[in-house]
This record gives structure tokens, sequence and C-alpha cells, in this order.
């Protein structure tokens, strides 16, 4: 049986929680799951996430206020790459990667040792955005520590990330430059993506890690959601 893509959990601002075959994975509110959520509305513990003989699957462990798919409540359900489950005002995205791993740096430390024990080999990395978001290529090349141009083809245009060891240095589109731009980039739906390893940064105008670009998109985001 061919190997299957190594596949990820991302719910920025926290690492990406890689996935392993023949291991199963427990989401909730609880500190000792493996992916601990924020949300009230999550129970101590949600769902689980395991690999079965036809992939990956979530299941609900009867939880109070269920646990949902792309929007739709599920007991159980296969998941795709691309999918969001939706864990209270939590969504979590699945992806499989689909590019080799090397060992991480034995010097890591911290909450994101625990969460991310391997790194991706990204000379060559691209791919759908609907099945890996800008986001979660970012937290991959940061987790990777990579420096180059992130090239996007989405809507709603195209756009370009600088990095440098994993953190972004500049940001373009055709109406903005530097940090504007990246969360624009971020903000880019459907489309592709493609990393252009050792690309050097033409000027430097962020001074940010992903992280934190990642938190004022998501507050951008919210806030233009609020005021519909």
């Amino acid at each position: 049986m061919p190997q299957r893509p190594p596949a990820m959990l991302f719910l920025p601002p926290l690492p990406p929680l890689q996935l392993r075959e023949g291991e199963s994975v427990c989401v909730g509110r609880s500190r000792s799951c493996d992916l601990a959520l924020r949300s009230p509305d999550a129970s101590r513990r949600h769902a689980e996430i395991a690999c079965g003989p036809t992939g990956w699957t979530v299941r609900d462990l009867d939880s109070t206020n269920g646990t949902y798919v792309n929007g739709e409540r599920v007991r159980e359900r296969a998941l795709r790459p691309g999918d969001r489950i939706e864990i209270g005002a939590d969504a979590i995205t699945f992806c499989e990667i689909g590019v080799p791993f090397e060992p991480r740096d034995a010097t890591a430390g911290g909450e994101a040792q625990t969460m991310m024990t391997e790194r991706p080999a990204l000379e060559t990395f691209q791919g759908s955005l609907a099945e890996i978001p800008s986001f979660a290529v970012l937290q991959i090349l940061e987790m990777g520590r990579k420096t180059g141009c992130l090239h996007t083809d989405a809507q709603p245009g195209t756009g370009r990330i600088w990095l440098h060891e994993g953190s972004p240095i500049h940001a373009e589109t055709k109406q903005q430059r530097g940090f504007d731009a990246a969360v624009a980039v971020v903000h880019a739906t459907g489309g592709r993506f493609r990393f252009e390893a050792g690309a050097a940064a033409p000027e430097r105008t962020i001074e940010a890690s992903v992280t934190e670009l990642l938190l004022e998109a998501s507050r951008i985001y919210d806030e233009a959601v609020a005021s519909r």
C-alpha cells in the first residue's frame, strides 16, 4: 500500500499538529487533548481524528454542541484536503502536504516542539490554495525556517511574500506593498501557490512573525464579518 502524504491540522496562531498513521489525536477544551481548543462551546474531549483503511476521519465524541465539517454537522466523516472542522468558534483546517519531511532541529523547544516533531523539506512546494490555504502554507514555511518567495495566484489577485528563515520580510500585490500586502495574501482564496526557494527580497518592509501576521489578518476578518 502506498504511503499516505503527511497530514496536518491547522488552527492559527497555534503551531500545526502533525497527524501520523496508526495514531489518533483528540481535540477539545481539555489541556490533555492533543489540540486544546479555545472555544467555550467545545467539550473537554470533543472529537477524535484518526487514519483508517480509507484515509483520515473525524469522529464526534458525544459532544454537547456537535462537530461540523464545512458547515454540516457530522457524527463521523472522511476528511478531504482543505476540509474545515468547526467546533464552537474554532475552525481547524485539515491538509495533506504532499512533500517529504526531514528531522526537526533538536535545539527547538517550548510548545512548538511538543506539537511539531518534524519539518518539511520545501525546496519544491506548490499546490492548490483550496487544499492548503495560504495561512497554512505560511505556517509550514515558518516551521521549516525557509528563505524564498511564496507566489499566490488567487482571488482577488496575484501576490508575493518573501521570507527569511521563516519570517515574512516583504510582500507585494498589485495594489499594496509591505504588511498590508501580506494580509491580503493571507485572505486570498482559491487559486494556486508556489514557493520559490532562495529568492531574495527586493527590500524589507515587514518586521513581524508569521504568527503576528496571522493574528492581524484574523482580527481584520472578524471586524469585517461583525460590520456586515
